[in-house]
């Protein structure tokens, strides 16, 4: 199937007589016939259900769904994105490990990333988007453990060369693992690419409605986890009675991992109802992507030509950063948001901001209706001037989430709103 029919059905096909529409299943306990058979399913989650705090029907079509859609061997939906960024970590590194990340991803994950992990004692090796191979591979240390990237960052928009630094993870026996949020499978699939784990967070465009918060990671299924790097797949897990990951499930150890040990013990999965509503999401998502991507690329023209900015990064423009990877990877567009700095810095891009009348200043991004975020005064917030500079960030610096309203509204709300400044 062609990924507009993916989204339509995948993960759920309705036998004789059973609903349209994937049902809600409303529960967090299932019934068994024996004690032998309950603690069977203990013994291997994967053989059952257990509890919602492990796996649940509604979302594990929706899994099945985006596992599909991403090209991957199977799927783990979370409570959040940042709870998908953190156990794609946690699954792979533990106390006394590294991992490299690209400088320019999402405020929220540098926290993550460069704070909490942290203290848990798990360094990130922070390096710039750009870098070369060999800046790359320098940043490897002996127990570093895997390498993380975006696809389209949030809010710089730079375009990650993804089968470069696959390339280079690779060549150190550790995973890619690329957050694909912004570009959504419509536009990039990473898997196709050289990652090996693909993240995201299902509020933005998969939810695309602003209704849900919650999180996936997919599992390519590719990764050879017996290079001798990765003890944590391929020793036995007393929490299981000694049972090898790789061993007893070869097609998606990793994932499998996830869920029987992190799941377990972390629990942030995702309601039932919750699901429901991201996979009403899911079904329009291809049809949404084009919108989006033809309605930011007439606004960012139009912003391009105001006089009234220092830049405008949208990689589907021509005359953006970025250009020339995203007609590589993202050919069929570059999304709905936009970043771009206006003269007069901070002041001018508040009261820029405030002026508008139809597009929200809301904490949310890749929604159906136009919103816009000043990420000096909100997601960034946390972060050093340092830091800011490495996200690609200054204060005149807004971030635009193009929505499906008709394009001409849009600009018209901006030019109202350049005109107060």
């Amino acid at each position: 199937m062609k990924i507009e029919t993916q989204c339509l059905h995948e993960g759920y096909t309705p036998k004789n007589g059973e609903p349209r529409v994937m049902p809600i299943v409303q529960s967090t306990t299932y019934v068994y016939d024996s004690t032998d058979d309950v603690a069977a399913v203990f013994d291997d989650p994967t053989k059952g259900l257990i509890y919602s705090r492990f796996a649940n029907p509604t979302t594990d079509v929706v899994e099945k769904k985006i596992a599909a859609l991403e090209g991957g061997a199977a799927a783990m939906c979370t409570s959040s994105g940042q709870a998908a960024s953190l156990l794609s970590i946690l699954n792979i590194c533990e106390a006394g490990d590294s991992f490299i990340a690209s400088a320019s991803i999402y405020g929220g994950t540098i926290n993550l990333f460069g704070y909490t992990l942290k203290k848990m004692g798990i360094e990130c090796i922070f390096v710039e988007h750009d870098c070369t191979e060999e800046e790359l591979s320098a940043a490897f240390k002996d127990n570093t453990k895997a390498v993380f990237g975006e696809t389209l960052a949030n809010p710089a928009l730079t375009v990650l060369d993804i089968e470069m630094w696959a390339k280079v993870a690779h060549a150190h026996g550790v995973p890619l693992i690329i957050d694909n949020t912004f570009a959504t499978p419509v536009l990039c699939r990473p898997i196709e690419w050289g990652a090996d784990i693909v993240v995201h967070s299902t509020s933005k465009y998969m939810d695309g409605h602003a209704l849900q918060v919650g999180g996936v990671i997919v599992d390519s299924g590719k990764f050879d986890w017996t290079n001798g790097k990765f003890p944590c797949m391929t020793e036995p897990d007393e929490s299981y009675h000694g049972l090898v990951y790789t061993e007893k499930y070869p097609a998606a150890p990793y994932i499998t991992k996830a869920r029987m040990q992190l799941m377990r013990d972390f629990g942030c999965y995702p309601a039932a109802n919750s699901s429901f509503l991201l996979n009403l999401g899911l079904e329009t998502l291809a049809v949404r992507m084009k919108q989006y991507c033809e309605n930011a690329l007439k606004v960012a023209q139009y912003i391009q030509s105001t006089g009234k900015v220092e830049f405008v990064t949208y990689p589907a423009l021509e005359e953006s950063k970025g250009h020339e990877l995203a007609k590589k990877y993202l050919p069929n567009g570059t999304s709905g948001v936009i970043s771009f700095s206006i003269k007069g810095g901070r002041n001018a891009a508040v009261k820029f901001m405030d002026s508008l009348k139809l597009a929200s200043n809301e904490v949310h991004v890749a929604d159906i209706r136009t919103c816009v975020l000043h990420p000096a005064s909100a997601t960034h917030r946390q972060l050093s001037d340092e830091q800011l500079v490495a996200a690609g960030i200054d204060g005149g610096l807004i971030r635009l989430s193009v929505g499906l309203e008709n394009a001409d509204d849009i600009i018209d709300d901006l030019k109202a709103a350049f005109a107060n400044i």
